[in-house]
């Protein structure tokens, strides 16, 4: 802890250091185009007020932003001019000194119109585009994304893939943190899912994917991070959009929702609101070979069918107050729901000499409810980028899991009497958490400091009250009953500095402490289970510039996945009579370093080059016992994970109605694991192919094709083979763009089957089954606004710990 108190105090000595170090003065401001977009690259000339003659200058940036140095005392004005704009003069202003600063604010020019009124360019912006720091997905405007949801979009980036259980990785490893609007979505698992698939990808502006964090994010999440921003309101007055769309895939989903945005003087308000009614289905065969001490074999064969209904609510609301041009606050809340049904059905054979037919009918009902809220400041301390934010959250997250297990068990001879088991369980569930965090950032010369500090605290409490029934009477059964209470504070501080080393080369270099201290009760036995560490987050990145054709960037971070509350939960969850899952209290956190290349040709074409090491990787692992022929799933650290990635974006614009995005991705993956004290290894190269066709269509209609392969691959223990699929979607507007109808085809030849299988010591456990992919999908949305354009601050907020709940 002395430690944490030290680099705190150094971060803060350094932050009011950096607070001496203007003594220059500057002419900054930003030009926008007569839409309020940002003019890049326009020229700002500093003017002699009597003669006209050019002092000074800059070109502004590709956001329109420009910074010159203070001019020797005098009269001057600013000349902007720039190709396809027309020239603009400034007032004359009076420089006093060298400290003297100027902030032009927003300086609006507008287009010339002889030069432009005869050229109509129609074209597409790039859907992939590859920053220093992280990948960009377009998503806002594309047909794939009209009536699909957020998951949907996700599950298609690139890098990005799904394993066994539907948990997305990036890069091939777990352990993705999702963001949105740059703050956590507090969810994970089955959870992160559903908050996904009921959130419409039309509210998405783009992705960004950031596999090599720096210090400033959060350590928590082991492959990186992908922030979801949504789409903000354009205008000031009033403006928003309003959909519904259906789905079918052999089940009927209904999706409806709307957003508003009000802008009046210094408040900028904001309401979200989806409705979804979510039918999902699974088909699955299960096969499992328990392999006996004495060489025979058992068998255990399953066909089940699975089928939920989820209605998910959802409200999102935020205002931000402007105190004046420098100063903001803002407070956002988003409620969310659920009422979730549903049904298991399997019918199983136990093939060991004398055969059982087992067959069960599980039924679940879930009522969930989580608020979010969030306290936001952000300060604007003078015009070269010194800011100061801050923020306060608190989240309650309450769920009630009733469920009604039914098994028949019958022998093939019929040499038993047939047997009826009930059972019963009611599963509540609390979260509250709370978070507190500061950042600062700093302009000095041509370099960046950014610090700040963060505390949070995480109270889990879950129980499990298991019954068996008899004659319609609930017999309580207290040794499968359980009560876990978890509690956790992480304590966290960083310093991240960004800097131009010479004419080619910037860096950027960071540093995150984390001290972890966390408590597990298992209050039916009242055994705790604590632990107290501290760990150290290094990060740098280099970023070369060769030529102007080509740049390389370099890239290293550590960073740490702490296992989800509900994991260290020791309960036992019966999925049929011969198959559990069971919480894992010993799970320890695991840590990963990353290596990254990126070559950068043209601004358009990427080559990127990874390698990864993971220490005590968290896997499923299924423990098959062939006494009894039961198969527990339960979460073990794996000894190491070893992945080597290469993933090529290769963008190609054949016409300007026609555009390309291809995007391939082969990684090497090697895990190694103990099993029964013996060594396992389960490695594979694995090749994604992904490549996305857009057309634009005469009558304004708009045509996505997605394609896409991923050959054999592992995950832990397990082995996957290949999969192919094919989306298209038809999207047309009309009315001025104001409305939009899209139709959209996903998986079109049911390429999504999932096989996966593992092979311990001779114990086979292999299952087949596919998750309702395949659908047709209408959708349709109307837009609104009445107003002027303008430019909305961006909230700079980052929570971490609710995406490890799971509950």
């Amino acid at each position: 802890m002395k430690k944490l108190y030290f680099l705190f105090s150094l971060l803060l000595l350094l932050g009011n250091k950096s607070l001496l170090a203007q003594s220059e003065g500057f002419l900054t401001g930003a030009v926008l185009n007569e839409k309020q977009q940002p003019a890049g690259f326009v020229n700002v000339a500093v003017l002699e007020a009597t003669s006209a003659k050019v002092v000074t200058g800059a070109i502004a940036d590709m956001d329109g932003r420009f910074q010159i140095k203070t001019p020797a005392a005098g009269k001057y004005l600013l000349k902007i001019s720039g190709l396809g704009y027309t020239e603009f003069k400034t007032l004359t202003f009076e420089v006093t000194g060298a400290s003297f600063i100027k902030d032009f604010g927003k300086i609006q020019v507008n287009s010339d119109t002889k030069v432009l009124a005869e050229v109509q360019v129609q074209t597409m912006r790039p859907t992939v585009v590859i920053e220093p720091d992280k990948m960009v997905v377009s998503v806002e405007g594309t047909a794939l994304a009209s009536g699909a949801t957020a998951y949907e979009v996700l599950e298609k980036s690139p890098g990005v893939w799904v394993d066994q259980d539907g948990n997305l990785q990036l890069n091939g490893k777990a352990g993705v943190q999702v963001m949105i609007n740059g703050k956590r979505s507090f969810l994970s698992g089955r959870e992160l899912q559903s908050m996904l698939q009921g959130m419409s990808a039309e509210n998405i502006k783009d992705l960004e994917i950031i596999s090599n964090p720096s210090s400033r994010h959060d350590a928590e999440g082991a492959s990186g991070i992908i922030n979801i921003n949504l789409k903000k309101a354009q205008v000031a007055g009033m403006s928003g959009s309003a959909y519904a769309g259906y789905q079918y895939n052999s089940l009927s989903t209904y999706t409806s929702g709307g957003e508003i945005h009000h802008k009046s003087g210094k408040w900028n308000t904001s309401a979200n609101l989806d409705f979804t009614r979510r039918m999902w289905y699974r088909d699955a065969e299960l096969d499992r070979v328990f392999l006996n001490q004495d060489g025979s074999k058992s068998k255990y064969d399953q066909t089940a069918y699975e089928k939920s209904e989820r209605i998910q609510p959802s409200l999102r609301i935020g205002t931000d107050y402007d105190l004046n041009d420098r100063h903001s606050i803002g407070i956002m809340a988003r409620l969310n729901g659920g009422d979730n049904t549903t049904r298991f059905d399997s019918d199983s054979y136990l093939r060991n000499g004398n055969d059982l037919f087992i067959q069960a009918k599980n039924r679940t009902g879930e009522i969930y409810k989580g608020g979010t809220y969030n306290l936001h400041y952000v300060g604007k301390l003078d015009t070269l980028g010194t800011t100061l934010s801050a923020d306060l959250d608190y989240v309650s997250i309450s769920s009630e899991t009733n469920s009604d297990i039914n098994n028949f068990l019958q022998r093939a001879d019929l040499s038993e009497p047939a047997e009826n088991e009930q059972l019963q369980s009611d599963n509540p569930v609390a979260y509250n958490i709370y978070s507190a965090k500061v950042d600062f950032t700093k302009t000095i010369g041509k370099a960046k400091l950014e610090t700040g500090a963060k505390a949070s605290y995480v109270k889990s409490d879950n129980q499990l009250k298991f019954f068996e029934l008899s004659d319609g009477v609930r017999i309580a059964d207290l040794k499968r009953s359980n009560h876990f209470i978890y509690e956790e504070n992480i304590y966290a501080a960083y310093a991240n500095v960004s800097a131009t080393l010479s004419k080619n080369i910037t860096m950027q270099a960071g540093l995150r402490a984390e001290q972890t201290n966390s408590t597990g009760l298992l209050v039916t036995k009242n055994t705790e289970n604590k632990r107290d560490y501290l760990n150290l987050f290094p990060s740098i990145f280099l970023q070369q510039k060769v030529n102007d054709n080509y740049q390389i960037g370099y890239k290293y971070s550590r960073r740490i996945n702490r296992p989800n509350y509900q994991t260290l939960n020791p309960f036992i969850f019966y999925i049929d009579p011969y198959t559990y899952v069971k919480g894992n209290p010993d799970l320890k956190p695991q840590y990963v370093n990353s290596f990254e290349m990126t070559h950068t040709y043209k601004q358009r074409y990427n080559l990127i080059m990874s390698y990864a090491h993971t220490k005590d990787f968290m896997a499923e692992m299924p423990e098959q016992n062939p006494e009894d022929n039961t198969t527990v799933f339960q979460q073990q650290n794996v000894k190491d994970l070893k992945s080597a990635t290469v993933t090529l974006v290769a963008p190609i614009t054949i016409s300007n109605k026609w555009q390309v995005n291809n995007n391939i991705i082969t990684m090497y993956q090697e895990y190694t694991a103990l099993s029964r004290g013996d060594v396992v290894v389960n490695d594979k190269v694995t090749t994604i192919i992904q490549s996305n066709h857009s057309f634009m269509l005469p009558k304004n209609f708009k045509l996505e094709v997605n394609g896409g392969y991923q050959s054999p691959a592992v995950f832990g223990l397990y082995s996957m083979k290949d999969q192919l699929w094919f989306d298209a979607g038809l999207k047309r507007s009309f009315m001025d763009d104001k409305l939009t109808l899209a139709l959209n085809v996903t998986d079109i030849f049911k390429g999504r089957l999932m096989e996966i299988e593992t092979n311990l010591n001779g114990n086979v456990n292999a299952i087949n089954q596919y998750q309702g992919a395949r659908s047709l999908r209408v959708n349709i949305r109307y837009r609104f606004n009445k107003g002027t354009k303008f430019e909305t601050r961006k909230r700079n907020i980052n929570l971490e710990e609710l995406n490890r709940t799971g509950n």
